[in-house]
């Protein structure tokens, strides 16, 4: 298992990168310095948690977010269970367009 640290470093990133952000853009925008980011990045420094509060804000994430391993096979069920349930109301929702407009002719 990995340490807390290591986690929030590993998901920091990976979320900055989806949001597009470079570390200078991020640092702006949560006012600390680039070197700073760069090295909660390698799991070197370690964040207040006011600025985990400014991080997740600026990547417009929940703060619970930056702390789940990725790996854990919760986190990989519970990604699952919510493919599978935007599946389905996908499913439902056609199928019921269909039956109204088949009523309605």
């Amino acid at each position: 298992m990995e340490r807390l640290g290591e986690i929030l470093a590993k998901n920091m990133k990976e979320h900055r990168r989806r949001s597009g952000f470079s570390q200078a853009q991020l640092a702006e925008l949560v006012n600390v310095s680039t070197h700073h980011i760069g090295m909660i990045e390698l799991a070197r420094n370690f964040p207040t948690l006011d600025l985990v509060e400014r991080i997740a804000g600026a990547l417009n994430i929940e703060i619970y977010r930056l702390f789940i391993d990725a790996y854990s096979p919760n986190e990989e069920l519970e990604q699952l269970r919510r493919e599978i349930r935007g599946d389905m109301k996908q499913l439902l929702d056609e199928f019921l367009d269909k039956a109204l407009k088949h009523e309605s002719k």
